[in-house]
């Protein structure tokens, strides 16, 4: 664990952020949840469980690749992409979905509800919940199946039911609202929250989970390139990628943390998902943190090109690093993720997530500003082919005509 998270005497907490804002009706879950895991935390079976499932089904260690034709192009850092898009299901998200199965199953769980925004969490579960033979229902924004139709069609292929949810935005927050609404109506179902926020234990779980990111690509940069990155990059929405990533440089301070947000089509409230800039601390879904609210605390609307940074939250972690100075969080407008998704495909063969096109636009941003002999390392946190039908749209482009 990190300096971040403070005294045993407050679990969950960083800083003043997190802990468990939860109905009262969901507190013998939440509670039996955080027992069940700290008891996993201190078993190694559990984690040699999970660690052969990333060997044999996730396809760990993901790669590390040297964008030479763009870093060439920009005339500054070399960049360098931890490959999530090659891991099975195509994100990160699998690395959170195996790790909470196998809690499930030890709980004794047989249903399981999840949330999701671009898809990539939903498909992530519905592939573990095959694999393990675990029922599964996903609720999702009936906005984010319209952009999203590819991964909301993959989720049913494995046997998943995937509701729709028509209320308030139509998008993550109100998925995640149901998936908890579901979680209340049956205590005894396993909710699998896919981002590092919510209630305790779920910032520190899923960033648990995530974590064999960072230390995967800690290790890689050493032995590949023989130093350490100057500077990692990754998308922020919950900031389960980017807390994923950071998690094992947090004590190397020679390595500077950029977290990137969703900068949308302008800076009014509903127009934008940038937390650090457009919010203040407040309470949604289950913990304390960067929140968009109006003047009367309400959660504002958001907007993102991306579905999966569409949130008007961030998790409480992230929150902490950004108060501490540890982490910086900018953002990255739709124009500018647009631009960096088109400029990755042509020059290194490679269709980022929209989300994790944010990442790159900020690479793209800063590298030529710094020498040819430092490096930027960036979280490819998921692949693009869920986006094309909305890239498509954005370019003008009409597909099978």
């Amino acid at each position: 664990m990190t300096a971040i998270e403070t005294d045993v005497a407050r679990p969950g907490r960083f800083g003043p952020y997190g802990g468990s804002y939860v109905p009262e009706t969901l507190v013998p879950a939440v509670a039996a949840l955080r027992e069940a895991y700290t008891a996993a935390q201190r078993d190694p079976s559990f984690w040699d469980a999970l660690h052969q499932l990333h060997q044999r089904y996730t396809g760990r260690p993901t790669a590390l690749s040297h964008a030479a034709r763009l870093s060439r192009e920009l005339g500054g850092a070399q960049i360098y992409l931890k490959r999530e898009d090659l891991a099975h299901t195509g994100a990160h998200k699998i690395n959170n979905a195996l790790g909470q199965g196998l809690l499930a199953q030890r709980m004794g769980r047989r249903r399981i509800i999840a949330e999701t925004g671009a898809g990539q969490h939903g498909v992530a579960t519905a592939t573990v919940c095959a694999l393990l033979g675990l029922e599964c229902v996903v609720y999702m924004g009936v906005d984010d199946m319209a952009r999203q139709a590819p991964n909301q069609f993959r989720m049913r292929l494995h046997a998943a039911e995937d509701r729709g949810v028509s209320t308030g935005s139509r998008t993550l927050k109100d998925a995640i609202n149901e998936a908890m609404r579901d979680w209340v109506t049956n205590p005894d179902s396993y909710y699998l929250l896919g981002s590092a926020l919510g209630p305790h234990p779920y910032p520190t779980m899923v960033r648990d989970f995530q974590s064999v990111i960072g230390h995967e690509a800690r290790e890689q940069m050493l032995r590949l390139v023989g130093r350490l990155p100057d500077l990692v990059i990754a998308c922020v929405g919950g900031g389960s990628n980017a807390i994923g990533i950071f998690h094992a440089f947090l004590d190397d301070h020679g390595v500077a943390l950029r977290g990137v947000e969703a900068g949308g089509r302008g800076q009014t409230l509903g127009e934008h998902a940038a937390r650090f800039s457009g919010g203040r601390p407040g309470v949604l879904q289950g913990t304390y943190t960067y929140v968009l609210q109006d003047d009367d605390g309400q959660i504002g609307l958001t907007h993102s090109v991306s579905a999966g940074l569409d949130y008007a939250a961030v998790g409480p972690e992230h929150a902490a690093l950004h108060d501490r100075g540890r982490a910086q969080y900018t953002a990255a407008d739709d124009a500018a993720a647009l631009a960096a998704f088109q400029r990755l495909a042509r020059t290194e063969g490679i269709l980022p997530a929209l989300e994790t096109a944010h990442a790159v636009a900020e690479a793209i941003r800063l590298a030529p500003s710094m020498d040819p002999a430092q490096s930027i390392l960036v979280n490819l946190s998921g692949r693009g082919d869920k986006d094309i039908f909305t890239i498509a749209d954005l370019l003008g482009v009409t597909l099978n005509g």
